[in-house]
């Protein structure tokens, strides 16, 4: 099945713009701009209804009383459950049915459920609600790509889904500076509500920037259950080494985003607002340059015909797991933030190349299958396990009155940055030698 997978995607990377057996209208001037505003709104939101918890929690431990383990099961479990369970079935209907319809049914959830975790009184509680965050999360970007397949121009999805990707650190940003200082001032409950509400609100307004996204024909051949078509994606070797380096990323960022607030505040006595507006400018600013920097490099080397598709990315991420080393053991604030620079550029840079590669693979008619295959790899095993383990090596060495504890959990992130670099140089080899062929 292995061979028979790579013989059928091998025409799709050779052809990587070609719309063959993709209907609809693309859109043009006013409407892209639209389409990009809207989709930048929607990543960012689904980010900061994401990073809010991170962010705020201290404060959500201090009032629930809770401990780092229960926390790390709390920003890692609940997202990587749903997210395995609900993202292939999501993406497929995204796929086959209408991309706008599950877009919009998916932000409307996720948004509904942050505002309810305001009124979490118990771990219980609010870790039901982050799973029904993680609902409407599981297909956000499997619709959103799905979406710019129907609308954009092939020639301009990279740059495009670089700046869908380019929402993620803008909410990061806006989650970790307004989530600090609206803890700080109003109290985490309040961020939840005002999120949840607006996000009700770019649901609403995403039905109509969208427009209609009827279901498309589809031959006999492609009606195969999703789980055979995704084992399918998964026997060719070049998108199988991209999902080992997809799951070794989660294992990097998930720990990196849930830990590293509570990390600086704890080790260099920063509050949540200056963590906030430290951490959150330098990483919005580094997901900017990353996502739309990225996104353009991946238009240009695809054309280019080398098929490299995944080497810059790689290499990125092998130089961050050095400086985030460095970073966890740094005597100031200062110099540990600036040596987290890398880490936060190799992750963004990392989105367009790593979905662009997914989707030429997979071939027209797959990439929302294709963006929930590498979100699995990315948000299963990482997010579940990554958080819980540094959470208890901290907790551990809390006991045993270990400085750092939570530095030497968080080591977990340089580990993971290296073995994803090595991984996707591993399957940008794979990709140029079928192009090759």
């Amino acid at each position: 099945m292995s061979e028979a997978a790579a013989q059928s995607n091998e025409t799709t990377i050779t052809r990587p713009y070609n719309a063959e057996n993709e209907s609809g209208v693309y859109f043009e001037g006013w409407r892209v701009a639209a389409m990009c505003t809207t989709l930048v709104l929607i990543n960012s939101f689904s980010q900061i209804d994401i990073i809010l918890p991170f962010i705020m929690a201290e404060s959500i431990k201090t009032d629930l009383d809770l401990s780092d383990t229960q926390m790390g099961m709390l920003t890692g479990l609940a997202f990587a459950v749903c997210h395995s369970l609900l993202s292939l079935p999501l993406a497929r209907a995204a796929d086959r049915g209408s991309p706008r319809f599950v877009l919009v049914s998916c932000i409307l959830v996720w948004s509904v459920m942050t505002a309810l975790g305001s009124l979490a009184a118990s771990f219980l509680f609010l870790a039901l609600t982050r799973f029904g965050v993680a609902f409407g999360e599981a297909g956000a970007i499997p619709a959103g790509h799905a979406l710019i397949a129907r609308k954009i121009r092939p020639e301009q999805r990279g740059f495009m889904i670089g700046l869908f990707s380019m929402g993620i650190p803008l909410g990061t940003m806006a989650g970790f500076a307004a989530g600090g200082a609206i803890a700080d001032s109003l109290g985490w409950r309040t961020a939840l509500i005002g999120a949840g509400s607006i996000g009700i609100v770019i649901g609403l307004v995403t039905i109509l920037v969208a427009g209609p996204t009827p279901p498309l024909g589809r031959p006999t051949s492609d009606d195969r259950p999703f789980l055979r078509t995704a084992l399918d994606l998964l026997a060719a070797p070049a998108f199988r080494w991209m999902f080992v380096g997809a799951i070794f990323l989660g294992f990097a960022s998930a720990p990196f985003y849930a830990f590293i607030a509570p990390f600086l505040i704890r080790t260099y006595g920063y509050s949540a607002s200056e963590v906030g507006l430290a951490f959150g400018l330098l990483q919005g600013l580094m997901g900017i340059l990353g996502a739309l920097g990225g996104g353009r490099w991946f238009d240009r080397t695809v054309r280019s015909g080398t098929g490299k598709v995944l080497g810059p990315p790689a290499i990125l991420l092998l130089l961050a797991s050095l400086t985030t080393t460095a970073a966890l053991f740094m005597p100031t604030g200062w110099m540990s933030i600036a040596l987290l620079v890398p880490c936060m550029l190799s992750f963004s840079f990392m989105m367009p190349w790593g979905f662009g590669a997914a989707h030429l693979v997979a071939g027209p008619g797959r990439q929302a299958q294709a963006s929930s295959l590498v979100m699995i790899g990315v948000g299963l095993m990482g997010p579940a396990l990554g958080p819980i383990l540094v959470g208890i090596v901290s907790d551990t060495a809390a006991a045993a009155n270990i400085r750092n504890g939570l530095g030497l959990g968080l080591l977990i992130v340089p580990l993971g940055s290296a073995l994803a670099g090595l991984a996707f140089l591993v399957a940008n080899w794979r990709i140029a030698d079928v192009l090759r062929k």
